[in-house]
């Protein structure tokens, strides 16, 4: 088994009295899938939030790529190949889809500030190549022909999709999605599981997934993380997930369980 691609040991993460992620072992190894679930709470979102710099654990390590990141800043985690989408989609609502994948491309781009000012051959042609590549990734999600719309026009489904362009423009080698079918009905959240493989078949991405929809975590995961009250209460493939008593009566409810073995 290749070595874990992010691995957390130990991490705790305390607010004041709250202990909101609590001695977490974790890991993920490259090219999956994997899912964290759990009750409101839980601690999913801490976790992401440690992961990406926006936090610095209390306790314990996390490597990316064998390389320790804890408190390591957002926009150093970004270089490195770690991004991310949000609960709440978090877009420039006043520039274009294609500007909003452009500032995600900001970090890989070499021109100075000079440089953007005296604009030499250089720098447009390093500017034509990224407004290229920009057109490529709004294309690629969907958004082909929609490069001049306002963030703030764009429908909610493509909406989400535009923050995985910019996300995708970081160059990521793990990519977080902070729930990314919330709101959709169930053609677009069909859409968006089926694009998510897609981007670990065909980009070689690793996902990990905070997700509520149980169709679209055991339809989709190759390993399922159970969180309650910011322990881990349970670990392993849908299936067994699905089969641990644990897990039935601290969060998914037998209806819920009896709910997915018929949809399979």
């Amino acid at each position: 088994m290749p070595a874990p691609l992010l691995e957390a040991k130990g991490v705790s993460k305390k607010f004041g009295g709250l202990t909101a992620v609590d001695t977490l072992d974790y890991d993920i190894q490259p090219q999956t899938i994997a899912s964290i679930i759990g009750p409101n709470g839980a601690g999913k979102t801490t976790f992401f939030n440690l992961v990406t710099g926006f936090y610095k654990p209390t306790t314990g390590v996390i490597t990316f790529n064998g390389r320790e990141i804890g408190g390591m800043k957002p926009n150093r985690l970004t270089h490195i190949g770690i991004g991310r989408t949000f609960q709440t989609i978090r877009l420039f609502n006043n520039m274009t889809a294609l500007e909003n994948v452009l500032v995600g491309m900001h970090h890989h781009l070499h021109a100075s500030w000079l440089g953007a000012i005296l604009r030499p051959p250089s720098v447009m042609r390093e500017e034509a190549q990224a407004t290229a590549e920009a057109r490529d990734l709004l294309a690629y999600v969907g958004l082909r022909g929609y490069e001049g719309f306002m963030a703030s026009n764009l429908p909610y489904g493509l909406q989400r999709r535009l923050e995985i362009a910019r996300a995708l423009g970081t160059q990521p080698r793990l990519l977080l999605l902070d729930e990314p079918t919330a709101g959709m009905n169930p053609n677009e959240t069909a859409d968006m599981t089926r694009f998510i493989r897609q981007l670990r078949d065909e980009r070689g991405l690793t996902i990990l997934l905070i997700e509520h929809d149980m169709q679209v975590v055991m339809g989709i995961s190759d390993k399922v993380t159970v969180l309650d009250y910011g322990q881990k209460i349970a670990e392993g493939l849908p299936i067994e997930i699905q089969r641990n008593e644990r897990v039935i009566e601290a969060y998914l409810g037998r209806r819920a369980v009896e709910a997915l073995k018929h949809h399979e």
